[in-house]
């Protein structure tokens, strides 16, 4: 258990000093895997063979005195949303089913060239389309913190390999909070990087104008460690910033003094008084705002009035870009095919395909998204959504003319239990009411968390000025630094849990 309990910081000065071999650790984390993913199925796919490899790979080269990079020999989960070449890349869909891509994503580039072992693909919500990973094609992934209940979504299987202790890190990305709101209810350090700071290449895509792929980890440091892995400017995006990224691993060590005086923040006026979030959740968060301000952070109050038109403009920007972006999956080119009886016609082949190939939620975003760009309306909804957004971004800029960062409740309630919203798309769709004005401007956000609600773990967001990571991470380790112990160190027995 020592290894798995390590953090990624700890297990790479490990590897690098000769205390561990990288194979040792990739093997403890296999070996986890084996024995509790049957119960959380935080994982799609599993690649003991090649992570096994590249371990022994970065053993050899360390015998031969060769340099290792800052996260070598320490294995990564991947959201099974962003492409590996020669890996199964599904996106949680029927449609996808039997794919393996023929190329790498950029940042698998990135981390495949830090030499770090990819354990496999994690669990999500069909195309990233939902909060709770309970819309995956391929069964729900379960909370290690209580297995009835959800690990968040849509990337709950890398916040949930996280949190079970069966990887010191993973991947997942970002479009309305999918990372930082399943790190509030698992536990676990979500970060979601400057949009255009991390390469979009090689994600499938749900909304191009907000996917971000980001770190979750189980402390600051360690997403800090990976967000340098995999950040930078990328010919192949043109939404690529041309730009160095942020100095976050800099940044989250000065956290960790404690120290912030000097540092302004700002306390949403609109997300201050909780409405209908759940109370244990407002009273850890207000911990956490004391907590802060021991450390020397000047809290003030700072009102972004638009912020409560965000989660009504994201349900039509979001899904008018899904519409478009799903329309390429149309029985020719590539992903599932049925009804080609060699009689009915192409529509008809299209139709069917989409009906088989598509879940229930997929489908009512594409609805939602071809009504909000149809002709008539596209001007009405669409563009009036996207005015919003524009106000929203101004919001932002005033309040960074006034404190350094934001900070909020990450998500309004701990995790649910399975069942409990899918009924209610409007109920389920509030899991990202905080999470959602970050995506809507570009800027960067991280969750951290900050206590627990009912024995369920909940977490504190801050949000900073674009292509300003390095205050996020400088504010979210200074609260991780108040922490003894750490939540996210506290790995669920879940081998013992009941399902």
């Amino acid at each position: 258990m020592t290894i798995i309990r390590s953090t990624a910081a700890e297990l790479a000065a490990g590897i690098a000093e000769g205390r561990y071999s990288a194979e040792e650790v990739t093997k403890a984390f296999l070996d986890r895997i084996a024995a509790v993913d049957e119960k959380v199925h935080a994982f799609l796919h599993v690649d003991a063979e090649g992570a096994l490899a590249t371990a022994r790979a970065v053993d050899a080269d360390r015998a031969a005195g060769k340099p290792l990079g800052p996260l070598a020999g320490v294995p990564i989960a991947v959201k099974d949303i962003v492409v590996t070449k020669g890996m199964p890349t599904t996106a949680a869909s029927k449609m996808l089913e039997n794919w393996i891509p023929p190329y790498d994503a950029t940042i698998v580039t990135r981390i495949k060239a830090a030499r770090m072992p990819i354990l496999g693909k994690t669990n999500l919500d069909e195309f990233a389309m939902g909060s709770s990973t309970e819309y995956s094609a391929f069964g729900a992934t379960r909370n290690p913190w209580d297995l009835k209940r959800i690990p968040g979504g849509s990337g709950g299987g890398s916040a949930a390999a996280v949190a079970a202790g069966m990887a010191p890190l993973a991947i997942g990305t970002d479009t309305g909070g999918s990372i930082r709101q399943p790190g509030a209810v698992t536990g676990t350090v979500g970060g979601k990087p400057t949009y255009g700071a991390n390469s979009r290449y090689g994600l499938i895509a749900f909304s191009s104008s907000l996917d971000t792929p980001g770190p979750v980890a189980r402390t600051m440091l360690d997403a800090a460690l990976l967000h340098e892995v995999i950040a930078g400017h990328d010919p192949l995006d043109s939404t690529s910033i041309p730009q160095d990224p942020a100095p976050v691993v800099a940044a989250a060590r000065e956290g960790l003094t404690g120290d912030l005086s000097g540092v302004k923040l700002g306390v949403v006026t609109q997300f201050a008084a909780g409405e209908g979030a759940e109370p244990g959740v407002i009273a850890a968060y207000q911990t956490g705002v004391e907590a802060l301000a021991k450390l020397g952070a000047d809290i003030v109050e700072v009102s972004c009035p638009h912020f409560e038109y965000a989660l009504p403009a994201y349900y039509l920007i979001a899904p008018s870009e899904c519409s478009s972006n799903l329309a390429r999956f149309d029985s020719v080119r590539y992903g599932l095919r049925v009804g080609d009886d060699g009689v009915r016609s192409l529509e008809e082949v299209m139709a069917a395909t989409r009906e088989a190939g598509f879940g229930q939620e997929v489908k009512r975003r594409i609805m939602l998204g071809t009504y909000a760009l149809s002709s008539g309306y596209v001007d009405e909804f669409y563009g009036q959504a996207q005015k919003v957004r524009t106000l929203i971004t101004r919001d932002f800029e005033a309040a960074f003319n006034e404190v350094d960062a934001l900070i909020s409740p990450t998500t309004p309630f701990t995790a649910f239990e399975f069942g409990a919203r899918t009924a209610d798309p409007y109920q389920m769709y509030l899991a990202d009411l905080y999470t959602i004005p970050s995506n809507l401007s570009g800027g960067p956000a991280v969750s951290v968390p900050v206590g627990l609600s009912d024995g369920l773990p909940a977490g504190l967001q801050v949000m900073a000025p674009t292509l300003r990571d390095d205050v996020a991470y400088r504010v979210g380790a200074a609260l991780e630094s108040t922490q003894e112990p750490r939540l996210s160190d506290q790995i669920p027995d879940v081998a013992d849990k009941e399902l």
